[in-house]
């Protein structure tokens, strides 16, 4: 059995971008620019914004941060979005989810410059990925799909089975998946709260990921024997980080999984600073 992880692979990505993004500058080019908005007080969404503040500072992108009161009104957030996607020097920009209450998120993430969309949550991205073409990628899902290219763990030709159905994971995740593509082109099957028998759905995975948000809910019943399981769910207990897979149980039957915490987690910040560096390189003047 082999545990991913994503903690070691996340530095490792960070080391690449830091090297990448001196390289260039050493010419005399500016950093890349990232902006970060984080609007009211949600503490889960304070430690998410200050992680990705450090990630910023040890690949060498410069962080733009922005605290936002909740009181804030929708026009004011949509000004200082149609301000920041006109600033040369931002590269990127990251809305903070949730919003809190008053505020539309869809209407905030739609007015985001899609090639400035480094989360990859705009409409226009999440079509383009629909269609298999070039796009910025929901970063939890990139993060999974890199997981799998380095550990060289192809689910081609195999039956993926995905527990969740959510903007942000889920959907792009399976479209993922399916593409025509050497970490893609899996039969993939898309669970939720509706499927009548989950765990005889789970138990025909080849490889089985979990984004149901139920802590420790997949116990070895249903997986498996020698399935790959990638674990993205991220639930606080008072036993502190657990994931949607009942871990020590489920790890006795697979061939690989994701530990939580240091799997997936991890991954997704590594993926928004590759985004972010990828658009700064398209914006780098030409020799």
């Amino acid at each position: 059995m082999q545990i991913i992880d994503g903690k070691g692979t996340a530095a490792t990505i960070r080391a690449e971008l830091k090297a990448q993004v001196a390289a260039i500058t050493a010419l005399g080019t500016r950093a890349p620019g990232l902006a970060v908005i984080l609007v009211g007080e949600d503490p889960a969404s304070q430690v998410y914004v200050r992680n990705k503040v450090r990630a910023c500072a040890e690949v060498g992108i410069h962080s733009l941060h922005y605290e936002l009161p909740a009181s804030i009104s929708q026009q004011e957030l949509l000004d200082l979005l149609a301000a920041l996607n006109s600033r040369d020097d931002v590269d990127g920009i990251l809305l903070q989810m949730p919003l809190p209450k008053g505020l539309d998120g869809n209407a905030c993430l739609a007015a985001i410059d899609p090639a400035k969309d480094v989360d990859g949550f705009h409409p226009i991205n999440v079509g383009r990925l629909s269609q298999g073409l070039p796009c910025f990628v929901s970063c939890t899902p990139a993060g999974v799909i890199e997981l799998l290219r380095r550990y060289n763990l192809s689910p081609a030709g195999k039956k993926a089975v995905v527990v969740g159905r959510s903007n942000i994971v889920g959907k792009p995740l399976a479209m993922l998946l399916a593409r025509n593509d050497a970490f893609g082109n899996a039969t993939v099957t898309v669970c939720h709260s509706a499927t009548p028998d989950l765990a005889a759905e789970c138990r025909e995975a080849d490889f089985l990921f979990l984004a149901m948000g139920k802590p420790e809910f997949i116990t070895a019943d249903y997986v498996k024997k020698g399935a790959v399981v990638i674990d993205v769910g991220i639930n606080r207990t008072e036993e502190g980080l657990r994931g949607d897979a009942d871990f020590d149980a489920v790890c006795q039957k697979v061939a690989a999984i994701t530990p939580v915490p240091g799997g997936v987690g991890p991954m997704t910040i590594a993926m928004l600073m590759k985004n972010t560096v990828q658009s700064w390189q398209t914006r780098l003047p030409k020799a």
